[in-house]
């Protein structure tokens, strides 16, 4: 993950804070409850995120000719692959 869960957490807190802050919303389950699914989600989507990374990479490197790691051509190619692996996970 390109973020530790302690920061994750930190931002679960900061938007349920705000949750919080607002008269207009009513909460029919404990806020930390939402949190913690906050959290979850998160989590589980930076998870999915490396994946597609690792899947991209993994595809790019079976290519006798790949571009250059950082070059226009490659940058191209690596997000072509990321997407999808991001499509056929359905995000």
């Amino acid at each position: 993950m390109k973020i530790s869960r302690e920061k994750i957490n930190h931002i679960s807190s900061l938007i349920v804070r705000d949750f919080a802050k607002r008269d207009e919303l009513d909460y029919k389950v404990d806020l930390n409850d939402i949190r913690l699914d906050i959290t979850r989600v998160m989590t589980e989507i930076l998870q999915l995120d490396d994946k597609a990374d690792a899947e991209a990479r993994r595809k790019m490197s079976t290519y006798s000719n790949a571009p250059r790691e950082g070059s226009p051509e490659w940058d191209i190619m690596y997000q072509k692959h990321f997407d999808e692996y991001m499509n056929k996970q359905r995000i």
